[in-house]
């Protein structure tokens, strides 16, 4: 049996050695690892051997991508030795490097055989960690129900085993039927929340299926009037995300949806919750609160309902980077109170989302659909493309006209001529772009799309001579629409000039009453007066604002 012995004041002082010399280890070959790095550790004495510990995690660096099996295996057998040295440490960091080389049952059984001989907390800790990665129903087998530092991994391990044995989907044909006080957060760029408003209103009408409840900053809210399928949202094309609440926790008072208290809701409905008190200062308070709504029957009613497979999420605490010690506190609490809802970072169809609200905070949980059913004609992108909402946002703003004839002088990948051509009435439409790799996606992602009827033609060239494209001249378009350069990722050298440039084409290729829709994200206007603003809105593009503008030609 081993136990751990550090000294630890050595320990602190040794703690910046070790990372620098992984850091000087870590660009090395694997060829030159194995035989002067590994080598040289493996005669060297036990002091020795404790200072170049690093080396054990750069062999697990290097050769997660070394060239050859034999190599991979040479370097998992050196590690599996490792895990009995007799120095705590050196088992410990053998034991983080082991997963990196895609470990398999051998290496499981001998993490098991340590597992079951120490006694040492933090080993079992760092055990745990590495099964997480590689256990199997083995490791299930000695970890169910263990009690200490190994719950995590039993919720983990179990998640891992359910993603290779009932890989997951999300169902969006299965009809939510119980919805009582069921609250849904259309959650889309701030700046665009009028116009998924909009959208809401034009298709479910006074008498749909959905009432609208709210609209507020990056957020249109609505509350189910009738059974449901996710289908039904994901007819919308023009918000972010769509997210079911789940409850609230507040500084004063949590809103559980489900049970109260232990005690399930009147009549066995969900959604139906009395407050409970918590103080969110205070940490033990507030993980229960959050287990407490990711556990009630609402939300496992909502997870069977609309999951085919094992119910899997990942949790997240949105604006509040990783979180990583909270995740795991409060994922681990409510798989205490509801073990067949497991919490998965890898490929996890649902995500359980925590979204400052106020003075506290609103749990959603929203399906992670990949790719997006409404965007399925993107068979590839470009660095810098729209974001698909949005260029449905812009096509929904523009309007339609009969017979449009529609040009995107910055296709890029050809979502805003796309979106436009999905609303109906398009005659034809033009891609034009400086990027012959751009002018080949967006003539993909169109071919995909599937809208035969209208004519489409990209080309490769500036948009300041659109009069040697056929189709286009001065007074032949009824739309423009489209997402510049933002001079964010890319450089753009003039980019006010390329701006003034694009109001000046605009004024002599639109017919008159044609429309101009684009994000400017410059304060400039165009110089003629014929060029009239219809709508600005100041719109999040993701870190920085843009204007959103409509300009008619009159």
């Amino acid at each position: 049996m081993f136990t751990a012995t550090p000294v630890h004041g050595f320990i602190i002082r040794n703690m910046k050695t070790d990372q620098e010399l992984y850091r000087q280890l870590r660009g090395l070959s694997c060829e030159q690892l194995w035989q002067e790095e590994v080598a040289r550790f493996d005669r060297a004495s036990p002091r020795e051997r404790f200072q170049r510990v690093a080396v054990i995690r750069a062999v697990g660096v290097a050769f997660a991508r070394a060239r050859t099996a034999e190599q991979k295996a040479a370097a998992r057998a050196w590690l599996a030795r490792l895990l009995h040295d007799p120095q705590e440490k050196i088992r410990r960091y053998a034991m983080g490097a082991l997963p990196k080389l895609g470990a398999g049952r051998r290496e499981e059984a001998e993490l098991l055989a340590l597992l079951r001989t120490t006694t040492a907390e933090r080993e079992q800790k760092f055990l745990g960690r590495a099964l997480d990665k590689i256990g199997g129903t083995a490791t299930l087998d000695v970890v169910a129900g263990a009690p200490g530092v190994l719950p995590q991994t039993e919720q983990k391990v179990k998640a891992s085993v359910a993603r290779r044995q009932s890989p997951s989907t999300v169902r969006l044909d299965c009809v939510v039927s119980r919805f009582t006080g069921l609250r849904i957060h259309l959650r889309c760029r701030r700046g665009l929340e009028t116009i998924v408003r909009d959208e809401v209103q034009e298709r479910i009408g006074p008498r749909g299926q959905f009432r609208l409840a709210e609209v507020r900053s990056g957020l249109v809210a609505l509350v189910p009037a009738v059974p449901f399928a996710l289908a039904d949202l994901y007819a919308l094309r023009c918000f972010g995300t769509v997210n079911f609440v789940l409850g609230t926790v507040s500084e004063r008072l949590q809103s559980c949806g489900g049970t109260v208290g232990g005690r399930p809701p009147a009549g066995g409905r969900p959604y139906i919750g009395d407050p409970l008190p918590v103080n969110e200062t205070d940490p033990a308070g507030f993980v229960e609160a959050l287990a407490a709504v990711i556990a009630a029957p609402s939300t496992r009613y909502l997870f069977s309902t609309l999951t085919e497979g094992s119910l899997r999420y990942r949790l997240d605490f949105v604006a509040k980077g990783h979180q990583r010690g909270a995740v795991r506190l409060v994922a681990n609490r409510a798989y205490a109170l509801c073990p067949e809802l497991l919490n998965d970072a890898r490929s996890a169809p649902w995500s359980i989302d925590v979204h400052p609200a106020g003075r506290g905070s609103s749990v959603e949980l929203r399906p992670r659909l990949s790719p997006d059913p409404r965007f399925s004609y993107r068979q590839d992108d470009i660095p810098a493309a729209s974001h698909p909402p949005l260029a449905a946002c812009m096509a929904r703003l523009a309007g339609r006209v009969s017979g449009e004839i529609v040009w995107d002088p910055f296709c890029g990948s050809g979502l805003e001529l796309i979106e436009s051509a999905l609303l109906g009435g398009v005659q034809a439409v033009y891609g034009t772009d400086l990027s012959p790799e751009a002018v080949a996606i967006a003539q993909a992602n169109f071919a995909a799309a599937k809208q035969p009827s209208v004519q489409a033609k990209f080309v490769c060239g500036d948009f300041r001579d659109f009069v040697t494209v056929p189709g286009l001249g001065p007074d032949s378009v009824t739309l423009m629409i489209t997402n510049p350069p933002m001079g964010r990722r890319l450089r753009i050298p003039n980019l006010r000039g390329l701006l003034a440039d694009l109001f000046a084409v605009a004024a002599a290729a639109l017919k008159p009453g044609g429309r101009l829709v684009f994000a400017n994200p410059l304060r400039i206007e165009p110089r003629d007066p014929s060029l009239r603003l219809q709508f600005r809105q100041v719109v999040d593009l993701g870190g920085f604002d843009c204007r959103l503008e409509k300009y008619l030609k009159a």
